[in-house]
This record gives structure tokens, C-alpha cells and sequence, in this order.
């Protein structure tokens, strides 16, 4: 049973900031949805409902995702997903139920920083950010890999471009955990693509790294991304074995591309998935 010692309804980012340095063990509460299952006391519980992060906003350039925006808000964001390749409202329309999306935050499913997040896979894949009260806006790609400090994340920040994407994801069944997912986007003439779920925290391959720079790839190109993301590091558990997520990586890899470039004909469909299979079958 998850139980607190203390609550903490914060009026606003700074104080919420200042309690969780200064009480020791304080934790800010997202949705809770992960936190609940724990049978822990936490000593100092911090409330975020009052500091207005509740709310996407649109600038000129960027929108502003609030950290207490749920999930349910952001598959439902119309003009958002139109403009970033829809690519969030497919990583997150599965995530278990209405239910736990309509409680489950942004906020809460970017900072936990989980390997099996289908949320990070697709923000990572776009030109993000993320806001924090101490620390100011820091690349996604950046901020995963930083450690846990004591800090309040408030937004996040995608910023406008003319997107091609497409996000994937393999499920043993509806609403279960990804056993790997995959998110490509081209923006900026560069093509992106991230992989999650491998189990460990999402990978960013772009540019270079990816083998890919054409609007259209062709089917090498296509071969070469295989091969860039087959060689990131895999691992097993009971979702799915290294060497299954490996393969699995790379055939979403392909499909994520050729629907993102959306391709004019069937052949050049054709050929690009045919990268897919350049690689020994699984056994």
C-alpha cells in the first residue's frame, strides 16, 4: 500500500522546486498511475495541480505540452498530431485503457524516463525539449541520459517543423507493454529515428549514424538504417529475447520510414521493405 507522510499542494513551480530540496525524500506526483502500485511510505508527496500545466499551448514556433497534460489529452490534441505526423496519438492509444490515460501525465511519463516508454520513443524522434525549474530547456536526447536530480519538470516543448513520421510498435496483445517500438521523422532535410523498449531507454539515430538522406530513400538506404539500428544494444526479458527485439527493430525501422516518406508507388513500397529481409531470418 502506497501511503505518505506528508502532502503538498504547491501554488506554484518555485515552491514546489524549493520543498523538493529542502524535505528530504519529497517527490513530485504525477499522475501517480506507476507510484500508486508501489507498498512504500513517502515522506513528502508534491501536488503540481495548481501551477497551471495543464494546458497545451501553441506559439509561433513550438508547442508547449504542460507536465500535468494526461495522455488522453495528448492522443486527443487534434492540431498537434496533425502537425508532428500523428505520431503520439498512435504511441499513446493503446497505453492500457481511457481510464489510466485520462490520469497518466506528460510530465510523469517523461521524467520516470522508463526504457518501455512509448511516449519518450515518439517525442524523441521529433525536436523536443523539456523544461525544468532549475536546470531551464534541455534536448530530450540529452535529458534522458541525465541523472535523477532534484529538479520539476513543467513542460515539454516540441517545436514546429514540416514533420514526416511515422511511429510503430509491437504488442504481444492490445494494451501490454511495447516489446519494442520505433519512431522515424524527418525534419530539417535530416532523418530521425528512435528506437525504445529494447528494454533499455530509447536510442536516437540520425543524420550519419542512420545511413539515410534522401526525402525518398531507396531500398539500400533503407537497408543501411536496418543495419544502424540492428546495432544498437538489445536485451531480454520476458516480453521478448535480444535476438527477437533486434529483428523486430529493424523490420519497424523499415515500415516507419516508407510510411513517413510516403511513397507514390506501390513498387518503391515494395523495395524498401524488401530491406527488411537482407538479414539471416530468425530461427
Amino acid at each position: 500500500m502506497l501511503r505518505f507522510g506528508r502532502y503538498v499542494r504547491a501554488a506554484n513551480v518555485e515552491d514546489a522546486l524549493e520543498v523538493l530540496r529542502f524535505r528530504k525524500g519529497a517527490q513530485v506526483m504525477g499522475g501517480g498511475m506507476w507510484m500508486r502500485l508501489s507498498d512504500r511510505t513517502v515522506p513528502c508527496v508534491i501536488d503540481l495541480s495548481d501551477c497551471g500545466l495543464d494546458k497545451i499551448e501553441e506559439t509561433e514556433d513550438e508547442y508547449r505540452i504542460g507536465a500535468y497534460v494526461t495522455l488522453r489529452d495528448l492522443e486527443c490534441a487534434a492540431d498537434f498530431n496533425y502537425r508532428t505526423g500523428n505520431v503520439l496519438n498512435a504511441a499513446v492509444h493503446d497505453i492500457v485503457g481511457v481510464q489510466f490515460r485520462q490520469l497518466a501525465t506528460v510530465g510523469g511519463s517523461v521524467f520516470g524516463r522508463f526504457g518501455f516508454s512509448d511516449v519518450i520513443c515518439a517525442l524523441l524522434a521529433l525536436d523536443s525539449e523539456v523544461e525544468l525549474v532549475g536546470a531551464g530547456r534541455v534536448p530530450l536526447a540529452t535529458f534522458i541520459d541525465m541523472p535523477y536530480e532534484l529538479d520539476v519538470l513543467t513542460h515539454v516543448i516540441v517545436k514546429k517543423h514540416d514533420y514526416q513520421a511515422s511511429y510503430q510498435c509491437l504488442r504481444k496483445a492490445a494494451t501490454d507493454f511495447s516489446t519494442i517500438n520505433v519512431c522515424a521523422a524527418r525534419w530539417d532535410g535530416t532523418w530521425h529515428v528512435a528506437v525504445g523498449s529494447r528494454p533499455a531507454k530509447a536510442r536516437l539515430l540520425a543524420g550519419e549514424a542512420l545511413g539515410v538522406s534522401s526525402a525518398e530513400p531507396t531500398a539500400d538506404e533503407i537497408a543501411r538504417a536496418v543495419e544502424a539500428v540492428r546495432g544498437l544494444a538489445y536485451s531480454s526479458n520476458m516480453w521478448g529475447s535480444e535476438r527477437y527485439r533486434r529483428h523486430l527493430a529493424g523490420a519497424l525501422t523499415a515500415r516507419s520510414i516508407v510510411q513517413a516518406a510516403r511513397y507514390a508507388s506501390t513498387e518503391a513500397y515494395q523495395a524498401a521493405l524488401a530491406a527488411c529481409t537482407r538479414e539471416e531470418a530468425i530461427r
